[in-house]
């Protein structure tokens, strides 16, 4: 394992102790960040992506313990080491047994500290190692990114990967739920079986049984031959439920039953038919929420819910969208036909400005209309804007995304009257400093960049 090829960010409020270790981290051949507190390490991580992160334990405002619940939220495959004085090794042994990867006591030896880091490279080391490898990267070739928070999710779904684990993807609808799941079966060892996608919502409630499970020829009229279900057509392989929330309770039980007794009895069938699948789940909705409600079960959320990933909106990850424009733009025969070579910078603009209610799916579709409509080998920005309103024609946004789209745009509001001061910011909102930072790390605002009337132009939208 090549050391240079790693990133390590540091974070002390110690300036001598925060110089030592970088020092030392430098000479054993890492690639270093240093900040002096928690939350510049928040602004840090998008853009400087470590591989590990060191961090005292004690710090002035956003202390060690913060830092790492924020980091084991939003990424929860990136290890963190503490450092600690003397008195408080019971806090660090305690935060070992939250996820914390180790603790170093200060003074510390500069072998133990690159053994402590050596060990914790090891965990992210694999799959960091094997994405330089063009032939093993086949898995995810179809995810087109280049954004910090999709790179993270991506290290997360191959380390879950390798498991038999279920897992439960959460995004907004059209945010490529269907192809992360394909990205994992591909990266699992079940990429030889057949990957099946079903849309909950799509099945009629009575026919549910059938879908999954098959029938036996007669068991209703118009049941003409045995049928093999989705169970059965996946063994071997990957099941992908999508809209998983849509299933109605009268099925869910029989679903649980038959993913812990690994087989299933077709419908008007006197046997059961073992089955091997691994079980990946999907829903724009919050789960979790309808499971309190009552319209789904706990005992079946809690063995959907194995792993959770969450799929960040195009939103949030904006850098992605000219890379996603011109790889639809590539993949539309239209566009060849009509030697469309790409889109005039008003036009990106507009695409880069929009709201994206629809997500990826949406880009696509106004990518798609764009190209329909150009006469010229530039896409203007007139027929950019003109899909972008037949989109939105008639279309209430969900609840989820309004309020986080207001949320997003208050505390932009906020940091630009501030002028990026997050103490004063906070007292405005009536949030303690270390909430307030964690909304502004799940919207992805870094307030730096609203410091000056110049900076905070730039991010108004």
């Amino acid at each position: 394992m090549s050391a240079c090829r790693y990133r390590v960010l540091v974070v002390d409020d110690d300036p001598a102790l925060l110089r030592l270790l970088s020092m030392r981290l430098s000479a054993a051949g890492y690639e270093v960040a240093a900040v002096e507190s928690g939350e510049k390490a928040v602004a840090q991580i998008p853009t400087f992506q470590p591989h590990l992160v060191i961090t005292d334990l004690r710090m002035d405002g956003m202390d060690g313990m913060a830092l790492f619940d924020m980091i084991h939220r939003r990424s929860p495959a990136l290890p963190v080491i503490i450092l600690t004085a003397h008195g408080s090794i019971p806090d660090a042994v305690d935060a070992t047994s939250r996820g914390v990867f180790g603790y170093l006591t200060k003074p510390f030896d500069s072998m133990e500290l690159l053994d402590q880091v050596t060990r914790a490279l090891r965990v992210t080391g694999e799959q960091h190692e094997r994405r330089e490898d063009e032939d093993v990267a086949e898995w995810r070739q179809g995810i087109i990114t280049r954004s910090p928070l999709m790179e993270d999710l991506l290290g997360q779904a191959q380390l879950v990967a390798s498991s038999e684990a279920s897992v439960f993807i959460h995004g907004q609808s059209g945010t490529g739920k269907e192809v992360l799941a394909r990205a994992i079966h591909k990266a699992s060892g079940r990429a030889g079986g057949e990957f099946v996608a079903v849309n909950c919502s799509a099945i009629p409630e009575t026919l549910f049984e059938s879908e999954f499970f098959g029938h036996a020829k007669g068991s209703f009229t118009g049941a003409t031959r045995d049928h093999k279900g989705l169970f059965q057509a996946a063994s071997g392989g990957t099941l992908f439920l999508d809209e998983i929330g849509d299933m109605p309770m009268t099925f869910q039980v029989k679903l649980l039953r038959a993913i812990q007794e690994r087989c299933v009895r077709p419908v008007g069938s006197t046997s059961a038919v073992a089955t091997n699948v691994r079980i990946i789940s999907a829903t724009h909705c919050d789960l979790d929420e309808l499971r309190k409600k009552g319209t789904f079960r706990e005992d079946l959320f809690y063995r959907l819910n194995v792993v959770a990933l969450d799929i960040p909106s195009l939103v949030e990850r904006r850098e992605d969208i000219p890379l996603l424009a011109n790889y639809f733009l590539g993949t539309l025969e239209d566009a060849a036909r009509k030697s469309v070579k790409g889109f005039a910078p008003d036009a990106m603009e507009a695409l880069l400005s929009a709201p994206w209610p629809g997500n990826v799916r949406q880009l696509f579709n106004v990518v798609e209309q764009a190209v329909a409509f150009t006469t010229t080998s530039l896409i203007p920005v007139s027929l950019v804007q003109r899909a972008l309103r037949d989109e939105a024609e008639g279309e209430m946004p969900a609840f989820a995304d309004a309020r986080s789209r207001f949320e997003r745009e208050y505390l932009t509001q906020l940091l630009q009257i501030t002028n990026g001061n997050v103490s004063q910011a906070a007292r405005i909102a009536k949030r303690n400093r270390t909430e307030f930072y964690k909304l502004l790390h799940k919207h992805h605002l870094n307030p730096s960049q609203f410091k000056g009337a110049a900076a905070a132009q730039s991010v108004a939208h």
